[in-house]
């Protein structure tokens, strides 16, 4: 179908990431974090008329248990007082991502006007490969899909092994990632990007038999580790390959997380007074065998893409997908002379690699998306 306007994102929000297990939302339902990020989410467009919103997209890796049964129709309902459809989709660390570009999709050839899109994910009620893996025996037939199984620890160390990116690139690379996002943090920078989340923790007295009921409020994400070292970080054993070299130290932790965006027409826009962050004006994938899914997005692809919407050729948006373990990220910043992430943000992000949606102050202008992977 031909562009016929462009789509816009008008307000953007996420919740604070948490570590799964034992971090801040181990007991919070991700449906509840979705709905407290769509809610936080609409209070940026106090002129729109709620009921203006059409549908809904939001991204799941996993979506069973809490977060299964259309997720995002469930967190629509919570949301608001009016029925608004949804549809929960699934491209593993992609999801979110996915979900924005089908929004946009959408509203650009003039199927919708504005619609909501992100994503939510509890790691800690729904693990990596969900409550009851069960996987097609012909996947384990051809080591090419190795990733699809085992998942992205092996795909890593295949990268690793392909690339030589060394245990002690990998262990600096971590200890710069984490520094950076703590000074980010301590700057203020992601401040106007989270939206503050109420925890209740419920504790039972077992002498009085009565429940403690004490309330918290959170707002920063709890990624960063300020006392990380390279001693520390050498140390830890490898977690994937009995003589690997990715260890929990360089990898990403698994996370607890939710993310929402508003996105509009031209029409809509003007309908309702909104002020735009940015326009969605093309997404771009590569093609990468499983066993190194998450290797760096391709500039051929980049190209594609500019030759689709010349006019966004110079605000490109990387999203990699798989760049949760240090060695994906190294190849790609090496080949674009990236020695280092070349902000604080940049950094922080490819520590976290955050799946729940787009961060509201990491969109200006015209913006291009591409990623990479097989997901």
């Amino acid at each position: 179908m031909k562009q016929v306007q462009d789509a816009y994102i008008v307000a953007a929000t996420r919740m604070p990431i948490g570590r799964s297990g034992r971090g801040y939302f181990k007991n919070t339902r991700p449906d509840d974090l979705l709905v407290a990020a769509i809610r936080s989410a609409m209070l940026q467009v106090p002129t729109l008329d709620p009921k203006a919103i059409e549908d809904s997209i939001i991204g799941c890796s996993f979506p069973e248990g809490e977060q299964g049964m259309n997720m995002a129709r469930i967190a629509m309902g919570l949301a608001f007082d009016h029925p608004v459809g949804g549809i929960t989709v699934n491209r593993f660390c992609a999801s979110g991502v996915s979900a924005i570009q089908m929004a946009a999709d959408r509203i650009r050839v003039g199927q919708a006007d504005v619609l909501i899109a992100g994503g939510a994910e509890s790691m800690s009620m729904v693990p990596m490969g969900g409550n009851k893996p069960s996987f097609n025996p012909e996947v384990f037939a051809r080591d090419e899909n190795v990733g699809i199984a085992y998942g992205m620890g092996l795909t890593a160390e295949k990268v690793a092994q392909q690339w030589k990116v060394s245990r002690e690139d990998q262990d600096a690379f971590a200890l710069e990632s984490h520094l950076r996002a703590v000074k980010a943090q301590q700057a203020g920078e992601f401040t106007d990007e989270i939206t503050p989340f109420e925890i209740t923790e419920r504790t039972p007295d077992l002498a009085t038999g009565e429940v403690i009921i004490k309330k918290r409020t959170v707002s920063l994400d709890e990624g960063p580790r300020p006392d990380t070292t390279l001693e520390a970080l050498g140390k830890l054993r490898p977690v994937f390959a009995a003589r690997g070299s990715v260890t929990a130290g360089n990898s990403s932790q698994t996370s607890d997380g939710a993310g929402a965006l508003i996105l509009a027409s031209e029409k809509a826009v003007k309908q309702f007074g909104l002020t735009p962050a940015g326009a969605l004006c093309q997404l771009c994938r590569t093609r990468r065998a499983a066993r190194a899914h998450g290797h760096r997005p391709d500039r051929g692809d980049s190209r594609r893409a500019a030759l689709r919407r010349p006019q966004a050729r110079r605000h490109w948006l990387v999203r990699a997908e798989r760049s949760l373990c240090r060695p994906v990220a190294w190849p790609w910043c090496a080949r674009w002379a990236w020695t280092r992430p070349r902000s604080t943000r940049w950094a922080a992000r490819l520590r976290w690699g955050i799946r729940w949606g787009l961060p509201g102050r990491f969109v200006r202008r015209r913006w291009c998306m591409r990623s990479s992977g097989t997901s």
